[in-house]
């Protein structure tokens, strides 16, 4: 498999939380498992509450809700996870 995937996260990125970059981790990993590339983009979750922000989910092959909550929008992380759900996109979350 020679592909890119484009993984958003919805979550507020926190360099400090180990489950955050554990997340980065183990995408990288998965795709190496399967000799594709991954493009992981986290994504605020103040910015889901724009019309921008809901655009930009679906310029990716898959969601991940991100572990560590709080979220500091939970509406926001909310709004990401129904717009996987209304959508059908390929969707997990830890």
């Amino acid at each position: 498999m020679n592909q890119t995937v484009g993984i958003g996260i919805i979550g507020d990125f926190d360099e400090n939380r180990v489950s955050h970059k554990a997340t980065n981790e183990a995408l990288y990993h998965a795709a190496n498992y399967l000799s594709a590339r991954v493009n992981i983009v986290w994504l605020p979750t103040q910015s889901l509450l724009t019309s921008e922000g809901q655009k930009r989910l679906g310029q990716f092959d898959g969601l991940w809700a991100a572990p560590g909550s709080p979220y500091q929008s939970l509406k926001g992380a909310l709004r990401g996870i129904q717009f996987a759900r209304e959508m059908n996109c390929p969707f997990t979350g830890t």
